[in-house]
């Protein structure tokens, strides 16, 4: 039996799919989590085969969970299953050594197999329209402290906040912005921060 651990902070969703799983017979949902949070610690206690993450989660983002899977159990496969099909997603998911990456809309059965291609083949799973589509935004263009510092500013902090927040000058702060804004053709941080979002790089 394929041992599956679902973290999905929607209930009704999270149910869905242990129920869909259920019905396979050499997949066991053993245990789910609604936290990002909570992922490492249910797999090492269930002693799961592979987590299926939701991105959006309180606690950790489901791409910050397969971090730190892949450093803690790296013998645990990944299985990133989203609403959100953004390339920028799948880009950084990947890079944090996801195994696969679905939309949630994809048939059941489609899950399924790739589940059992990801834990018995070693093989890595990717919804080919969400390929092409990474293929043709290419990588994305912000440094780890740009994206950090336009997270910030989303909440609507000013420079000298986001400053304090991030152990930065405001100087070096105003730079980051700059810099972001011009690289996602943005008039203004809002705005920047807007594209960021709707292309997966946030």
């Amino acid at each position: 039996m394929i041992r599956v651990l679902l973290a999905e902070d929607q209930s009704m969703v999270r149910e869905a799919l242990a129920t869909l799983l259920g019905l396979e017979e050499d997949i066991d949902v053993v245990a789910q989590v609604a936290r990002g949070d909570e992922v490492v610690a249910a797999a090492r206690e269930h002693a799961v085969d592979v987590a299926l993450l939701d991105i959006e989660m309180p606690g950790l983002t489901g791409i910050d969970a397969a971090a730190l899977l892949r450093k803690e159990l790296p013998q645990v496969k990944v299985v990133i299953v989203t609403t959100f099909g953004r390339p920028g997603y799948l880009r950084r998911a990947m890079e944090q050594g996801a195994d696969a990456f679905l939309v949630k809309d994809a048939p059941a059965a489609q899950l399924a197999d790739a589940v059992r291609r990801v834990v018995l083949r070693g093989e890595k799973v990717i919804d080919p329209t969400l390929a092409a589509a990474a293929l043709a935004e290419g990588a994305d263009p912000l440094t780890a402290r740009e994206r950090d510092v336009l997270r910030a500013a989303a909440d609507g902090a000013v420079n000298s906040e986001i400053a304090r927040a991030l152990h930065l000058s405001e100087g070096t702060v105003r730079n980051y912005l700059s810099t972001a804004i011009q690289k996602t053709r943005a008039r203004n941080r809002s705005e920047a921060v807007r594209i960021a979002r709707e292309k997966g790089w946030l």
